[in-house]
């Protein structure tokens, strides 16, 4: 029998091969049952190797896409084995998230600080700007943006002021409406007093409390004095004339 070529060797040894599968979900399911049970099969045969030839503390658990458990323990009580790692892990994680807390809540300070500060003087550009200052800078467009930006600002003090105008010619419409109500109840109370209540009133102010007597008695001597009949004689003294 003679000897077969390399090239047939080379193709018998590689046509022996299995490809490589490629990492992605199996759509058929019973294929992919298949291949659940043939992995675990070995995965939970590794895991026993793992645990009895280093005497480690291995535990496996596996749900199955049904959601089936599977499980595996080297120890004698798997929870023993889930406390475990949970105490673990526990210790771990406070101690990381006590380092990077801070660190995390600096940063976030500091980016929040820095964006404000951004906004700050943006919004300062701006107000200098639409003072008129820094304008050299500004390009057509903006010069335009900036116009129209207070145009606007004056339309809408022009506004409030045309505002605060009529409520103030109201309110003294309103003022003005009542004093002359005021007036016109005045007058008419004024019409209604009797005219002999007029005269008491105006005497109890000329002489009050019984001082307009006497005063009518003093001018009535003072009127008798000047109507006393007074005689011019020339002569020595004891004669008649």
């Amino acid at each position: 029998m003679a000897p077969s070529s390399p090239a047939a060797a080379a193709k018998k040894k590689g046509g022996g091969k299995r490809g490589r599968r490629e990492m992605r979900r199996i759509e058929d399911a019973t294929s992919r049952q298949v291949t659940f049970s043939k992995r675990r099969s070995g995965l939970l045969k590794k895991a026993f190797e793992l645990g009895v030839l280093c005497d480690a503390e291995v535990a496996l658990i596996v749900f199955s896409p049904r959601g089936r458990l599977y499980e595996y323990a080297s120890a004698p009580d798997l929870q023993k084995t889930i406390d475990r790692y949970l105490n673990h892990t526990k210790g771990t994680s406070a101690n990381e998230k006590t380092v990077e807390q801070p660190a995390a809540g600096v940063q976030m300070c500091r980016s929040e600080a820095t964006a404000l500060k951004h906004k700050i003087d943006a919004i300062e550009a701006y107000q200098r700007k639409l003072s008129g200052e820094g304008l050299g800078s500004c390009s057509a467009h903006e010069l335009q943006e900036l116009e129209l930006q207070l145009e606007k600002s004056l339309s809408c003090i022009r506004q409030k002021k045309q505002q605060k105008m009529v409520a103030k010619i109201s309110e003294l419409k309103e003022k003005e409406r009542k004093l002359l109500t005021e007036n016109s109840v005045l007058r008419e109370e004024y019409k209604a007093l009797p005219l002999l209540e007029l005269a008491t009133a105006a005497a109890a102010e000329r002489s009050p409390d019984g001082a307009g007597a006497e005063e009518d008695e003093e001018d009535e001597r003072r009127r008798h004095y000047m109507e006393v009949e007074t005689e011019l004689v020339i002569g020595r003294p004891g004669s008649s004339s």
